[in-house]
């Protein structure tokens, strides 16, 4: 059994800023916790303008705080992002994800990252060599 807090995470290596400033995540499970996903707690902050595509990663986002959208890339279509909406990036979608206040997060990757991947230009996480 694993059991963390999120305070146990805030300040670790399994605490990951962006490089350019835009959000925060807390890593509280990882590839290496072996539960075939992991689940991070991500800020984006407020004003934030982000381009993600997971070419490698399906992604599933739940807001648990704040207010933002997402926007389609591939559609044009802008939905609002607010406490109690999920979205999951079922196509490997290309998207725009927009803060207008700090927007807290509950995220989920298939398959798990090991935890200090950055975005590279084209939006995504590298893809699991293991």
């Amino acid at each position: 059994m694993l059991v963390r807090a999120l305070s146990e995470i805030q300040g670790t290596e399994r605490e990951v800023r962006a490089e350019n400033g835009n959000w925060v995540s807390q890593r509280l499970l990882l590839k290496d916790d072996r539960m075939g996903f992991s689940f991070h707690i991500t800020t984006i902050f407020a004003g934030q303008d982000n381009f993600f595509q997971y070419k490698n990663h399906l992604e599933s986002v739940y807001c648990m705080a704040g207010e933002g959208e997402i926007e389609d890339l591939a559609t044009g279509v802008v939905y609002p992002i607010k406490p109690g909406t999920v979205y999951a990036l079922d196509q490997h979608d290309k998207h725009r994800l927009r803060a207008f206040k700090d927007m807290t997060m509950a995220c989920v990757f298939n398959p798990p990252v090991s935890g200090r991947e950055v975005h590279g230009p084209d939006g995504s996480y590298p893809a699991d060599t293991d």
